[in-house]
């Protein structure tokens, strides 16, 4: 995988990052503080932490059902570790491409399209259940009306957030109960500027149809709120259990708000594993409970590599256990941008890589 130039900014942003969280801290009080912390609820919120990977696989299985029946776990939650391994050791969310190429290796009629599809949707819940969490801990008198970051109120921040996710939305939808308009539309379009893509266009299409099925199904989408609630309130008890292990006064709702603004942070460019990114944003959500900046770092590199580690050697070992290497997935970058959905995922080796 190339590091291209947006690769290379993104470590570059963490870099800067990573640089303004630690250059007034006195790292000897940081390892003291990790230090006399409390280790059984480190292992704790290691636990819960990690938790959150075969959760998202369960929701994973639901967004699939209505095209494929109820795929086995085990494939899922595979791909699953395997792409958020790809996340923390490669740039530019390799592990978004990585996750729907390993299901359709080891589940063939799957395809790459309704795969990487499905990962859109499971997004679009997810932003949408982190706001309305952010929005129910600010309710918290513990969080104190008023507070800015950078003298911004939180509002501004999240007012942006909430109108994208509507326009992801209402183009999901209108891709889904409008497939022929969407067809006609990208026809005239991709007909006008390359007529030879236009078949891969289309594929492309279908599968991204396929993959919004759950959409469809009531049922189904209930299902998937609930797991994504789940996810969300076990990721933040998470956080919630990082602040206790070094002794942060700050409540449960907290972590329900910080692991929004941490949500909010990483989606810009940054290096693999999203270091600096994740110590910033962390450190300034603690600071609006008043936490001290000795302590607001210590939890920051505490949790990030704590968190880190257990799904970046499962995915590592699973990446092993199915002979893949970090250059097959230059195919599933390939299937992204072409709308190729042969049987095993793998495209032909002639198309060249995503840019992204």
């Amino acid at each position: 995988m190339r590091l291209g130039w947006r690769g290379a900014l993104g470590i570059a942003l963490s870099a800067a990052l990573l640089w303004w969280v630690l250059r007034d801290q006195d790292l000897a009080r940081v390892w003291a503080a990790l230090a006399g912390s409390n280790l059984l609820l480190w292992v704790a919120c290691t636990f819960f932490a990690t938790l959150i990977f075969p959760l998202r696989a369960r929701r994973w299985q639901a967004l699939l059902a209505p095209s494929y029946g109820r795929l086995p776990l085990w494939p899922l939650w595979q791909a699953t570790a395997i792409g958020m391994m790809m996340n923390n050791v490669a740039p530019l969310r390799a592990g978004e491409f990585a996750r729907p190429f390993v299901l359709t290796r080891s589940q063939p009629q799957v395809k790459f399209t309704a795969a990487f599809a499905s990962l859109a949707v499971d997004r679009l819940f997810d932003g949408t259940v982190i706001i309305l969490l952010m929005l129910a801990a600010t309710l918290d008198p513990a969080f104190h009306a008023g507070q800015t970051i950078a003298g911004t109120p939180l509002s501004t921040y999240l007012t942006p957030i909430v109108l994208f996710l509507g326009l992801i939305l209402c183009g999901a939808l209108f891709l889904l109960f409008a497939p022929d308009l969407m067809a006609r539309m990208v026809d005239a379009v991709v007909g006008a500027v390359a007529p030879k893509l236009a078949p891969k266009a289309h594929a492309l299409i279908a599968g991204f149809v396929e993959g919004l099925r759950v959409l469809r199904d009531p049922k189904l989408m209930l299902e998937v709120v609930l797991w994504t609630v789940l996810h969300w309130l076990c990721n933040g008890f998470a956080f919630w259990l990082g602040f206790k292990a070094l002794g942060i006064d700050a409540p449960l709702s907290a972590g329900l708000l910080l692991q929004g603004l941490v949500a909010i942070a990483v989606a810009a460019p940054s290096s693999p594993g999203f270091f600096g990114l994740f110590e910033m944003s962390g450190t300034v959500g603690l600071a609006l409970y008043g936490v001290a900046p000795t302590q607001a770092v210590a939890w920051a590199l505490g949790f990030h590599i704590l968190s880190y580690i257990p799904i970046t050697v499962m995915g590592g070992w699973y990446l092993t256990q199915m002979k893949l290497q970090f250059s097959d997935f230059r195919g599933g970058a390939s299937s992204a941008s072409t709308g190729s959905g042969t049987g095993t995922g793998t495209p032909p080796a002639a198309s060249p890589p995503s840019a992204h």
